[in-house]
């Protein structure tokens, strides 16, 4: 059976509001003025310490300490205004029904991403195909990533006709590294660059469509 890996900022739920928010919080505490959205979230996608290191540059001390700032502000706001995309759930449900095989492999800090999977009662459709930020395993573009994911699958072997799914170049690239295939999100807030994907999806929903020739 083939597999599915998403990855989560951008592509299973839109969370910019909440992200912005934990950096303003933690520009504040540091006596740092706020940014707009649209700049923090430009450097999303590359794990926690690449967002905090180029969206709070003035920071003046230690990354530890400035990590322990924002994780602080997250886990109280991280669920906050988030909100699955359109039609995930249904289309989740869908490729469940159809047999395919579940996984999460993103860069987003693992504690956010249990608590919003638990949230919107998402963690159910993955189980222990879960790949996060800050569980030792080396991050998105590294293929690795992908690798640990498919061995939660119950030993999942990857081949050509499993699929990445995501909104930014970190994804593609690993699909890529991974010999997978590649659904880039047109409708997050990531950027391609110059990695090349298999596909663009405009809706989420659109995945059924690509994916119903690996039934």
């Amino acid at each position: 059976m083939n597999a599915v890996f998403f990855d989560v900022d951008g592509t299973l739920f839109d969370t910019r509001a909440d992200l912005a928010a934990t950096v303003n919080h933690t520009r504040r505490d540091l006596g740092l003025h706020e940014l707009p959205v649209e700049t923090v979230i430009t450097h999303v996608g590359q794990g926690a310490r690449y967002l905090l290191e180029h969206a709070i540059p003035e920071a003046k001390v230690p990354y530890e300490q400035l990590w322990e700032i924002f994780r602080s502000h997250y886990a109280e706001h991280c669920c906050e205004t988030v909100a699955p995309y359109p039609n995930v759930r249904r289309t989740l449900d869908e490729l469940a029904a159809r047999g395919w095989k579940l996984g999460i492999n993103t860069n987003k800090p693992n504690f956010a991403v249990k608590m919003i999977l638990e949230k919107f009662g998402f963690a159910r459709y993955f189980g222990a195909a879960v790949v996060a930020g800050g569980d030792g395993v080396p991050l998105k573009p590294d293929a690795q990533s992908l690798r640990a994911c498919a061995a939660r699958l119950g030993g999942h072997r990857l081949s050509s006709h499993d699929w990445m799914v995501g909104d930014s170049w970190t994804d593609m690239q690993a699909a890529s590294n991974a010999g997978i295939k590649g659904a880039f999100c047109t409708f997050g807030f990531g950027r391609l660059n110059d990695s090349r994907c298999t596909v663009k999806i405009n809706r989420f929903e659109e995945l059924l469509r690509h994916l119903k020739a690996e039934d």
